[in-house]
Protein backbone atom coordinates (compact mmCIF):
# COMPACT_ATOMS: atom_id res chain seq x y z
CA UNK A 1 0.00 0.00 0.00
CA UNK A 2 1.29 3.17 -0.98
CA UNK A 3 1.38 6.57 1.20
CA UNK A 4 -0.90 9.15 1.57
CA UNK A 5 2.34 11.15 0.24
CA UNK A 6 3.88 10.19 -2.75
CA UNK A 7 7.02 11.28 -2.10
CA UNK A 8 6.82 9.05 1.64
CA UNK A 9 5.69 5.70 -0.01
CA UNK A 10 9.64 4.61 -0.18
CA UNK A 11 9.97 5.66 3.40
CA UNK A 12 7.05 3.83 4.33
CA UNK A 13 8.37 0.82 2.80
CA UNK A 14 11.66 0.66 4.61
CA UNK A 15 9.57 1.20 7.50
CA UNK A 16 7.48 -1.54 6.82
CA UNK A 17 10.45 -3.91 6.13
CA UNK A 18 11.84 -3.24 9.43
CA UNK A 19 9.30 -3.38 11.74
CA UNK A 20 8.12 -6.67 9.82
CA UNK A 21 11.72 -8.26 10.42
CA UNK A 22 11.68 -7.00 13.65
CA UNK A 23 8.57 -8.37 14.87
CA UNK A 24 9.17 -11.54 13.59
CA UNK A 25 12.66 -12.18 14.13
CA UNK A 26 12.54 -10.39 18.26
CA UNK A 27 9.24 -9.79 19.11
CA UNK A 28 7.68 -12.71 18.36
CA UNK A 29 10.51 -14.94 20.01
CA UNK A 30 10.63 -12.55 23.50
CA UNK A 31 12.95 -10.31 22.88
CA UNK A 32 11.15 -7.22 23.45
CA UNK A 33 14.52 -5.20 23.77
CA UNK A 34 14.28 -1.73 21.92
CA UNK A 35 12.55 -0.76 18.73
CA UNK A 36 15.56 -0.65 15.93
CA UNK A 37 12.67 1.05 13.67
CA UNK A 38 12.04 4.10 15.63
CA UNK A 39 13.98 6.24 13.73
CA UNK A 40 12.58 5.49 10.57
CA UNK A 41 8.90 6.14 11.96
CA UNK A 42 9.78 9.16 13.01
CA UNK A 43 11.01 10.12 9.20
CA UNK A 44 7.69 8.52 7.85
CA UNK A 45 5.71 10.06 10.27
CA UNK A 46 7.27 14.01 9.45
CA UNK A 47 6.20 13.21 5.82
CA UNK A 48 3.12 11.69 6.19
CA UNK A 49 2.28 15.46 8.36
CA UNK A 50 4.34 17.08 5.75
CA UNK A 51 2.02 15.55 2.79
CA UNK A 52 -1.00 15.95 5.11
CA UNK A 53 -0.81 19.84 5.63
CA UNK A 54 0.21 19.80 1.68
CA UNK A 55 -2.95 18.21 0.35
CA UNK A 56 -4.85 20.73 3.07
CA UNK A 57 -6.08 16.95 4.71
CA UNK A 58 -8.75 18.04 7.40
CA UNK A 59 -7.10 16.15 10.71
CA UNK A 60 -8.31 18.44 13.30
CA UNK A 61 -9.55 16.53 16.48
CA UNK A 62 -7.81 13.08 15.43
CA UNK A 63 -5.63 11.87 17.79
CA UNK A 64 -2.45 10.28 16.50
CA UNK A 65 -0.44 7.48 18.05
CA UNK A 66 2.84 7.17 18.15
CA UNK A 67 5.59 5.16 19.70
CA UNK A 68 6.45 7.72 22.19
CA UNK A 69 2.48 8.19 23.37
CA UNK A 70 0.34 5.80 25.27
CA UNK A 71 -2.91 4.78 24.66
CA UNK A 72 -5.90 6.50 26.14
CA UNK A 73 -7.94 4.88 28.95
CA UNK A 74 -10.76 2.69 27.91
Amino acid sequence: MNSVGEGCTELKREYDHCFNRWFAEKFLKGDRSGDPCSEMFKKYQQCVQQAIKDKDIPVDGIEFMGPNKEKPES
